[in-house]
């Protein structure tokens, strides 16, 4: 088993990240071209011999806005757990997933450590609108989210603290002790937004927001955090990993097994 593993991984496509309108407390559902995109991610990404192993997965936090919900939904991770924002199965209104399949035991919880940005006052408007707007009031026109912040919502301080408890929190009680632990689960998914995701990333490995951190991550989008050398002391952004190959091996195994049965 890799060490200990953060996957982040941003809600799918919504009409206003489609034309680039700052979405924070807003509700906005998913397109339909999001959820495709969504289920292909999931197709693609998750499983035994793949970069999301479901059964090594020991925690989901998730944000309390639906698209991101909906987008874990649709990962189809194979969860234990039932939703916490269904009350019922058919509540939701939207083609379940399978729950038969239970391919991870990881507890789900809706935190709004990882809600996104509070954009304020500039919330479900543009950068190019608020330029505009901050030119009215006086102030500086080369806004950047990351060195100013929003007015009347969060400033980059206000969200390197909130970050930074729930990282102290996840290592402890997740990724703590945790190192070549073989059997145990010990990964942590993460489903929420761009901005506070990214923001995430950089301060994983103690970057300052002011600095831009100048990372990208598209909708429906999937990152990965760990450690160099073995060591929570040393946080990692992991730029790419190989394939798990056990279950390959073992899909051989059984096909040649029963080659041998009914030749």
């Amino acid at each position: 088993m890799p060490d200990p593993r953060v996957f982040i991984i941003r809600h799918g496509e919504t009409e206003w990240s489609l034309n680039g309108r700052h979405t924070g407390t807003s509700d906005i559902p998913l397109t339909e071209n999001g959820e495709k995109r969504v289920r292909a991610t999931g197709k693609a990404l998750v499983g035994d011999d793949r970069l999301i192993v479901p059964s090594n997965l020991a925690h989901i936090y998730v944000s309390p806005r639906t698209r991101a919900q909906r987008t874990l939904e649709l990962l189809d991770l194979g969860c234990r757990d039932r939703y916490p924002w269904h009350g019922h199965p058919a509540q939701s209104g939207k083609e379940p997933t399978s729950t038969l399949d239970v391919r991870t035991n990881a507890s789900i919880e809706i935190t709004e450590s990882v809600r996104e940005w509070d954009y304020g006052d500039y919330e479900g408007i543009k950068s190019s609108e608020v330029r505009s707007l901050r030119k009215q009031r006086g102030l500086n026109e080369d806004w950047d989210i990351w060195r100013d912040g929003c007015e009347g919502g969060e400033s980059p301080e206000d969200v390197t603290k909130r970050l930074d408890e729930l990282i102290h929190e996840l290592r402890e009680k997740y990724h703590k002790g945790r190192f070549g632990k073989d059997g145990k689960p010990n990964d942590v998914l993460i489903v929420a937004h761009g901005h506070i995701l990214r923001a995430f990333a950089a301060r994983w490995i103690g970057k300052k927001l002011e600095d831009n951190p100048s990372l990208i991550l598209e909708a429906g989008g999937v990152g990965t955090l760990s450690y160099e050398h073995h060591s929570i002391d040393e946080p990692a952004i992991l730029l790419g990993g190989a394939f798990v190959v056990d279950a390959i091996e073992k899909e051989e195994e059984e096909k040649e097994e029963a080659t041998k049965q009914y030749p």
